[in-house]
């Protein structure tokens, strides 16, 4: 090929490289787009505080999006909608959250004593006995948080939880691309 030739392609190429980097960003904003179905065995409402509190073995569901804990509380936020939504898990058993970024990605999974799913950031703060699994990368520490459209993460040690054998490091296990999961 000549370069004559490459020039009129590179605003198609350009155009379809944004699309396909802007396409799993677009699978999460849907995600968020979409109702949240809640199901617990009691749940406990205060309209002029904007509190939810649902207890007992709760599983959410937004999109791709699902949480199941022992306690969840939701805030809503000054425009009525979700603000944050606070997970716990019972003792030897923490919560958990999942997400399918896109249909070509792995899910993302984490666990955490507590999880804090931030709405509007669209991030996850996963404290005690944190674990994120993306892909065939996991990073464990008492404290790991993952930004849901820009899949950064940030985890730090700590004092060393009940049955963690973290020792307050950050561990992490990168797989190579191609490699096993």
């Amino acid at each position: 090929m000549t370069p004559r030739r490459l020039i009129p392609t590179l605003p198609a190429a350009t155009a379809l490289l944004a699309m396909l980097l802007a396409g799993p960003v677009l699978a999460l904003e849907s995600d968020a787009q979409q109702p949240i179905h809640i199901s617990a065995d009691q749940l406990t409402i205060d309209d002029q505080a904007g509190t939810a509190v649902y207890t007992g073995t709760v599983h959410v569901e937004q999109g791709s999006l699902k949480l199941d804990a022992q306690r969840v509380e939701l805030q809503r936020g000054a425009n009525g909608g979700l603000s944050t939504m606070r997970a716990t898990g019972t003792s030897g058993q923490r919560a958990y959250i999942e997400q399918q970024p896109s249909p070509q990605e792995s899910l993302v999974r984490g666990w955490g004593d507590t999880l804090i799913y931030h709405a509007g950031e669209r991030r996850v703060e996963m404290l005690g006995n944190a674990e994120l699994h993306r892909g065939g990368d996991t990073f464990t520490g008492a404290y790991v948080e993952y930004f849901l459209d820009s899949r950064q993460v940030n985890a730090r040690g700590g004092q060393q939880s009940q049955g963690s054998e973290a020792g307050g490091r950050v561990n992490m296990t990168l797989t190579p691309e191609g490699g096993s999961n």
